[in-house]
């Protein structure tokens, strides 16, 4: 589901208009009658990382969820991104927060748009330096699994699902690509 748009102006307070703004755009936007402001909604971006263990690369680190939504699901470690981080940063501080994993951060691996609730997933490669995790407070548990260990029905998010089979696939060909589609 989509966010709500704003209904008041963030600078002044005024109660927005809903219309086409006035320099031409072509979109109905949240318009401030007083100041003018314009207020874009624009995407959200979630990143995360597929942290891989052994040197098989065989078993991935997956979280089990202690926050809604899907709580007691699994899933990579992974959220929304904060301003003035980058996305590997952001990657990287999800890591740290959820799993309270050691790894060393590769290459991008999944970016997945997900038009219907205004997001952009990323996923980055991570390799784990050891198998000893400190989940933080929104992860009730880390674990490594490998491919046949997965709870596949337990996953908590299908872009999750779709980075964790391409993961698979480009493992058991020996050749990791980058991947880029959409989520109907």
């Amino acid at each position: 589901m989509l966010r709500s748009p704003a209904k008041h102006c963030r600078d002044c307070g005024t109660a927005v208009d809903m219309r086409l703004p006035d320099d031409g755009d072509t979109r109905i936007r949240a318009v401030c009658p007083t100041c003018h402001l314009v207020h874009y909604d624009n995407p959200l971006i979630v990143v995360g990382t597929v942290p891989v263990w052994g040197d098989a690369a065989d078993r991935v680190l997956l979280c089990k969820r202690n926050i809604e939504p899907r709580w007691g699901k699994w899933t990579l470690p992974a959220g929304f991104m904060e301003l003035s981080e980058t996305t590997a940063e952001g990657a990287a501080r999800e890591t740290d927060e959820e799993a309270g994993a050691q790894y060393e951060i590769g290459d991008l691996f999944t970016l997945m748009n997900v038009a219907r609730v205004g997001q952009v997933h990323m996923y980055y490669r991570a390799r784990l330096l050891s198998d000893q995790f400190n989940p933080g407070h929104e992860t009730i548990e880390a674990r490594l699994f490998t491919e046949e260990q997965i709870p596949w029905d337990e996953i908590a998010f299908r872009t999750v699902k779709e980075t964790l089979e391409r993961y698979f696939a480009d493992r058991r060909s020996g050749r990791f690509g980058f991947h880029a589609f959409d989520i109907a």
